[in-house]
Parts: C-alpha cells; sequence; structure tokens
C-alpha cells in the first residue's frame, strides 16, 4: 500500500521519502488550490509533502501514527472511522478508513463523506 510503495514510511517512519511523481502532484495540486483527499495510512504523505503548511489530518487515534504526522508538520486530529478531517485552508480532507475500520461498512460511511467533502472543495 502507500505505507510501502509510494512512500517508505512503513519502514523509515518520519525519515521516509516520497515517490517524486507523486510529491510533485501533491505539491501541484496544492499549489494550485486544488482539493484532495487522503484515506487510511496516506495522510502521512500529505504531512511528509505538506508539513510546512501545517495540513490538519486525521488518521484515527493510533498515537504513534499521530505523533509521526505532527514530527512530519502535519497537524494530528482524531476521528472516528465515521468520519473526516477537513483542513479548508489547505484544500486537505482525510479519513481513517482501515486505520481503524472494523468492517467495510463503517470504512465506506468515512471514504464516501470525504469524497463529497472533495467534490464540494472543487466547486
Amino acid at each position: 500500500g502507500v505505507a510501502k510503495n509510494i512512500c517508505d514510511f512503513a519502514f523509515k517512519g518520519t525519515d521516509c521519502s516520497v515517490n517524486p511523481d507523486v510529491k510533485k502532484l501533491i505539491l501541484d495540486m496544492h499549489a494550485a488550490k486544488k482539493p484532495m483527499g487522503f484515506i487510511c495510512i496516506s495522510p502521512v504523505l500529505a504531512a511528509k509533502v505538506l508539513g510546512q503548511f501545517h495540513p490538519k489530518l486525521t488518521i484515527g487515534t493510533d498515537a504513534k501514527t499521530m505523533q509521526a504526522i505532527k514530527k512530519l508538520g502535519g497537524v494530528p486530529v482524531p476521528h472516528k472511522v465515521t468520519e473526516i478531517c477537513t483542513d479548508t485552508k489547505n484544500k486537505v480532507v482525510s479519513t481513517p478508513a482501515y486505520m481503524l475500520g472494523p468492517n467495510i461498512a463503517s470504512v465506506a460511511k468515512g471514504i464516501t463523506k470525504l469524497v463529497n467533502q472533495v467534490l464540494e472543495m472543487a466547486r
């Protein structure tokens, strides 16, 4: 997944690097003020790439990952699996998904809210 293939967070933690193409895409989207959604562990990508802008992000309530997001420059916000975290300033939306998800129904609620929020922010 994201933590092993798009970046190496699973192996290096906060010393991770992000795939250069993905990093460029995130930075270009941010510069163009386009909304982005980050699901499950992928908010660590936003923290790593956009840390200088201090995006508000959620991965749920995992203390270790929340500390990593904070160390990367993000602002970790605890949320339930069915909830989203919306950072209107940076146009970033995140949801915990399988960081917390006990089942597909709960995960789907959070992801659906995220998609709807990203689409609303794109208007």
